[in-house]
């Protein structure tokens, strides 16, 4: 988005300019954005420090936790300020940055459920042999990998995003700085743009999607061919939590970039983010906590070890 004429600041028209309703969404997102750190880093905390929770599953669990407080905390927070202050100015390279993180964020996390669902596939199907091929170094690439795909996916549009000019208007009609609506105001030719958006958005979303779909596919093969329903019953609650928080993700996210042009009307698209931003990353700690045994008792243990550290 390189700044060629005067505009230096954009504004952010948020989702209301009704008080009343602009107090209800303060609250409702700071009260889901606390929850969303709060959970995500218990999880990261309980992974850390229980001795149980080392396997490769807790680790890319860890990771994604990660990466929601991450993609929250670059969206959420600046909106809350907005709607406190009234202030809806957002300088050009703040905003460049912001976009920047929600998408490496982002993407990295389509990469990282897909990886999670690699890692299920190969304890169901080939449980002797999952020590070997998901030890801790393997783990530890398969995420820098994550990482480094998202990246070099990124790089292409952002770099040449970054020779926009905005002429008329520098209002940008959302809450947070996206593609969407900055492709709206820009006076360039946005042609090119906009399709290798969709071109990077439609690779990001079939890839991992394959991937996911294709480890589940295997996975269920496997477990309906178990001798017992408690069996099958134990192998498909260790699936659920991941298959749950797949489906949110896939399926609100599959409406951000269905609109063949940036031109379109943004409400769906402002709706979608409020899930995916705010909404998601509240859900997935408790999603994960409440339908895993290990999870629970590593949480009860933890709490246990504070109330006696207090006592001392």
């Amino acid at each position: 988005m390189k700044n060629r004429t005067a505009i230096t600041t954009f504004i952010l028209l948020g989702l209301t300019d009704d008080p009343q309703l602009q107090t209800l969404i303060f609250i409702f997102l700071f009260i889901t954005y606390m929850l969303s750190v709060v959970g995500n880093l218990t999880i990261i905390i309980l992974t850390l420090v229980d001795s149980h929770l080392k396997t490769a599953m807790y680790l890319f669990l860890q990771n994604f936790s990660f990466l929601e407080i991450s993609f929250t905390s670059a969206c959420i927070p600046r909106f809350l300020y907005s709607l406190s202050t009234g202030d809806r100015v957002i300088t050009y390279n703040a905003c460049a940055c912001q976009l920047f993180f929600t998408d490496i964020f982002g993407i990295t996390e389509f990469f990282l459920l897909a990886t999670m669902s690699y890692d299920r596939y190969v304890a169901i199907c080939k449980p002797l042999h999952y020590l070997i091929i998901m030890n801790h170094k393997i783990c530890k690439r398969l995420i820098f990998f994550c990482w480094v795909i998202a990246l070099l996916i990124l790089c292409p549009p952002l770099l040449l995003g970054l020779n926009l000019e905005f002429c008329d208007t520098n209002i940008l009609d959302h809450f947070v700085c996206d593609v969407n609506p900055v492709l709206k105001i820009s006076c360039s030719d946005t042609w090119l743009l906009e399709k290798m958006v969709i071109v990077c958005s439609v690779l990001i979303f079939i890839a991992t999607l394959v991937c996911v779909v294709l480890s589940y596919m295997y996975i269920i093969r496997t477990i309906l061919r178990f001798p017992s329903a408690q069996q099958r019953t134990k192998a498909f609650s260790t699936c659920s939590s991941h298959i749950v928080v797949v489906s949110i993700t896939y399926g609100s996210c599959i409406f951000m970039y269905i609109e063949p042009s940036a031109k379109d009307d943004m409400t769906i698209n402002k709706g979608v983010s409020i899930l995916t931003t705010s909404i998601s990353p509240m859900l997935n700690p408790f999603i994960y906590t409440l339908r895993n045994k290990q999870v629970k008792e590593a949480f009860s243990k933890f709490v246990k070890r504070i109330i006696l550290f207090s006592k001392k």
